[in-house]
């Protein structure tokens, strides 16, 4: 007999609709998975299973069905506050920390009828692309368990490569959901700035986090990504939308399962970090993005090489702005610390140099900083508007071993958060739509993914692309060891 997790999600959602399985039968599948299996995985840090088990009695009994995400299992990101759960931030600061209220995202998802399994790994604040803390042990890369699975949201992206959860949401500020579904072989969205409400980057320094999904599959990603943009019908209910919305709106869902169109796509291996850093892509990267080319060709699709303007600034420019972000981050808020405005309180060396830094800068050198990162967007835009969607690898190198970055020198660790995903960051400052999907493997048995840049609001391009790619390669079709 099959079991829920061998199904896609949206096959477990319709086995949920037709009563060919219950939502507590479903929500203790996963909450039994995560029992045997995270102890080596690491992919949660408060699991809530009597919360979950009653909200999904809830749901099967007063929800309607008809809400998006009705019965579906998933896990908040432990940067997300949710009432009454522990909400950690990645930070030993708020490790006793219990909300009295919830941010939006986690309402929305509720709203759309979903049922939040718990809390998933984070780094300290969000603020790497790894997902090791001082906080709790490690969380594990499921294809191989000495291997970090990327970050910010590499919790999420562990615990559904490995079949813990149907799908997962995450936010990116700079590749915080395309890294870790790379790492761990999985396809995740970053949507276009003010595509997501609730969390839509429109009111952040920058504009650069936003809110995607996490999924095994184009399907499952587009499934969850129409969750949590919140809509009733067929029209986009977001105030925030980047256009108005029509009654001819189709669902991303539908552009994901038709996955038509001959498309213009650019090939890009430029990074704006190359200026500050130096960059080396792994020989095997390189090898599958030639391979993902000549597939595109084969499909129909016109390729075209183009590269980036040099962007000498980028680099000081995005530093700056995400130690701004960094300084903002308030410890001192939280019992049991008590500190004042200025002190560091229980946090990490990154974390640390990153506020301190933040708290340095001056409105000048933070004005220009900003000033150079909306040039740079507008650069961008133009130089990649001939293009339907822009094709990179997500990383230069292949999954960092456990203990890889440097704890103790947080400049080094910052500059190897550069080299070792140099094509994420740079989207979020254009806020371009962009999908990360497995497409190889290395020698090592490592998924290796590409990474499709879209036109700004042009998910259903880069959906429909995607699942071309996909129908092909059945990539959903493989799972890491700790699967079975």
């Amino acid at each position: 007999m099959t079991a829920p997790h061998e199904f896609s999600a949206l096959d477990q959602y319709r086995l949920l609709q037709r009563g060919e399985l219950g939502v507590v039968e479903l929500t203790q599948h996963y909450l039994d998975r995560i029992g045997a299996r995270d102890g080596e995985l690491g992919a949660f840090f408060t699991v809530t299973a009597e919360r979950a088990l009653e909200r999904a009695r809830h749901v099967e009994m007063h929800v309607p069905r008809s809400t998006r995400l009705w019965g579906m299992p998933f896990a908040d990101k432990d940067l997300w506050r949710r009432e009454g759960v522990r909400t950690t931030f990645g930070s030993r600061a708020f490790a006793h920390f219990v909300p009295e209220a919830s941010d939006e995202l986690p309402g929305v998802l509720d709203e759309a009828g979903g049922i939040s399994l718990g809390k998933t790994a984070t780094p300290e604040f969000g603020m790497t692309s790894h997902s090791e803390t001082l906080l709790a042990p490690p969380a594990r890369n499921p294809w191989n368990l000495d291997l970090g699975p990327g970050g910010s949201s590499g919790g999420a992206a562990a615990a559904v490569s490995a079949g813990l959860l149907p799908f997962a949401p995450g936010s990116d500020g700079g590749g915080s959901i395309r890294i870790p579904a790379a790492a761990c072989g999985l396809v995740g969205i970053k949507p276009s700035r003010g595509r997501v409400p609730a969390l839509s980057g429109i009111d952040a320094l920058g504009g650069l986090p936003v809110a995607g999904p996490i999924a095994r599959s184009v399907v499952d990603a587009a499934f969850l990504l129409d969750g949590m943009i919140g809509r009733r019908g067929s029209v986009i209910d977001d105030h925030f939308a980047l256009r108005a919305p029509s009654e001819d709106d189709g669902d991303f869902l539908g552009f994901a399962m038709r996955g038509e169109g001959r498309f213009q796509i650019g090939v890009c291996v430029d990074s704006p970090w190359s200026s500050s850093h130096e960059l080396v892509i792994d020989p095997e990267i390189t090898a599958v993005l030639a391979d993902t080319v000549a597939l595109l060709s084969a499909l129909g699709h016109g390729i075209e090489e183009v590269g980036l303007e040099p962007a000498p600034e980028y680099g000081s420019a995005f530093t700056t702005v995400w130690q701004a972000g960094a300084a903002q981050i308030r410890i001192e808020s939280v019992p049991p610390i008590e500190a004042d405005a200025d002190a560091d309180g229980d946090v990490e060396p990154l974390t640390r140099w990153l506020r301190r830094r933040g708290r340095e800068l001056t409105a000048v050198q933070l004005a220009q900083a900003l000033a150079e990162l909306s040039r740079f967007e507008r650069r961008t835009i133009d130089r990649f508007s001939g293009f339907d969607a822009v094709l990179t690898p997500t990383l230069a190198l292949l999954p960092r071993p456990i203990g890889w970055y440097d704890a103790a020198d947080p400049e080094r660790n910052f500059a190897q958060q550069v080299e070792y995903s140099p094509f994420s960051s740079y989207v979020n400052a254009a806020g371009l739509p962009a999908i990360t999907l497995p497409v190889g493997m290395s020698s090592d048995s490592l998924p290796i993914g590409m990474q499709l840049i879209g036109r700004p609001g042009g998910e259903s391009v880069l959906l429909s692309i995607a699942r071309q790619l996909e129908r092909r390669l059945r990539w959903e079709e493989k799972h890491p060891p700790i699967w079975s």
